[in-house]
């Protein structure tokens, strides 16, 4: 098959978050290699009564070079079907379609299937999750009906393939790792990171990133660094993210704890301009998750070369192998408190080494060659 022309569906600018980040940085990769590559992202992503955050919207400018058409509304079952058609008659070789929530799965299903109506266009999916790790209602329904739509899929962990098996035993499917972010900038030294956010210069602060979400166990490391270990060896923990969920949990639970001079709170949305003075800042980055598919604060570590305390949960452990390039520690605060001093005992050097060899494997010129394989193995 002479691949050519490759949609993506999923969220992209103005939209904002790790998906929209994903999928221009997948976009980037395809027209890099030669394709013709748009992505076809959410006018409606979703109504604001579900959305948990404050603004679904980037204050950033717009990427440069890419084609982003915002069409889709998650909500209007007559725009599913509009541009169903659209793409149906653009006829594209490949469709790339994003899958991380079984809310989606009525209006990707239906878009897709009337694409499939033109016997030419290729739909693979990359789902990032089958099954949510918040689970409602209608979930097993809406991702059936999304995965009778695609042709083949594309995961990013084992947990996640597992799950896909469990819907969809015969059509192909790949596992890859989940490429680098390396589209936030190049390393900064540790000095030049805490001038620009302000913080001490020579004190142990470790990290935890992303939004902020019952299953990612920020209170689990909250009460670690309650043990009295971590207090001794006056290591502080940094808070960058911003609360999808009631923030007074989190706020009654620290000051319960006392913990309140261990904390640095910069609990808003991380702007992408900001990413690299975080992790640049920090010693180590923590992930204390209750649950994990996969992790897109891992490749991101992985780019900055920051080590990673993360949980005996889904994924996590083959990302990150234990005492190469950080630790591994079970979902509970003794525990997470064990590693990170064991973290310190060790240096921030001693991974180093191992984090440079094991970054290679992470490229998106891999995630564009399976996802060519698998089109060109697709038969029509």
């Amino acid at each position: 098959m002479d691949i050519r022309n490759v949609i993506i569906i999923g969220p992209a600018y103005p939209l904002r978050g790790g998906l929209a980040t994903f999928d221009q940085r997948l976009s980037k990769e395809f027209s890099d290699e030669g394709y013709d590559c748009s992505i076809y992202s959410f006018s409606l992503q979703y109504p604001a009564i579900l959305f948990p955050g404050k603004t679904q919207y980037s204050t950033e400018a717009a990427p440069q070079e890419l084609k982003i058409f915002t069409k889709i509304n998650s909500i209007n079952p007559l725009n599913w079907l509009l541009v169903g058609k659209e793409l149906k008659k653009i006829k594209p070789d490949i469709i790339v379609v994003r899958y991380w929530l079984p809310f989606m799965g009525s209006a990707l299903g239906t878009i897709l299937r009337q694409v499939k109506k033109n016997n030419h266009t290729k739909i693979i999916a990359i789902t990032d999750n089958i099954l949510p790790h918040e689970k409602r209602f209608g979930d097993k329904s809406f991702t059936k009906y999304f995965l009778k739509s695609c042709d083949a899929f594309i995961t990013m962990s084992e947990k996640v393939m597992n799950d896909l098996r469990i819907f969809e035993k015969e059509k192909p499917a790949q596992q890859v790792m989940h490429p680098l972010y390396d589209n936030f900038g190049e390393i900064i030294s540790k000095q030049e990171a805490r001038n620009y956010l302000q913080l001490p210069i020579n004190e142990k602060i470790i990290l935890f990133f992303g939004f902020i979400r019952k299953y990612k166990g920020l209170d689990i490391l909250l009460e670690a660094m309650a043990d009295e270990r971590i207090r001794s060896a006056k290591i502080k923990l940094l808070i960058a993210g911003e609360f999808y969920e009631d923030e007074k949990i989190y706020k009654e639970l620290i000051d319960k704890l006392n913990i309140q001079d261990s904390l640095i709170l910069k609990t808003n949305f991380i702007s992408d301009s900001e990413v690299k003075y975080y992790l640049c800042a920090a010693d180590a980055v923590v992930q204390p998750y209750r649950n994990a598919t996969q992790s897109g604060v891992t490749p991101l570590a992985y780019h900055f070369e920051k080590p990673m305390i993360v949980s005996n949960v889904g994924g996590l452990p083959v990302l990150v192998p234990h005492k190469k390039v950080g630790l591994v520690a079970e979902p509970d605060a003794n525990s997470i408190a064990t590693a990170i001093l064991d973290f310190y005992e060790l240096g921030e050097n001693y991974f180093i080494p191992h984090l440079r060899t094991e970054k290679q494997k992470y490229s998106w010129a891999n995630l564009v060659k399976t996802i060519t394989d698998l089109a060109n193995d697709i038969q029509k």
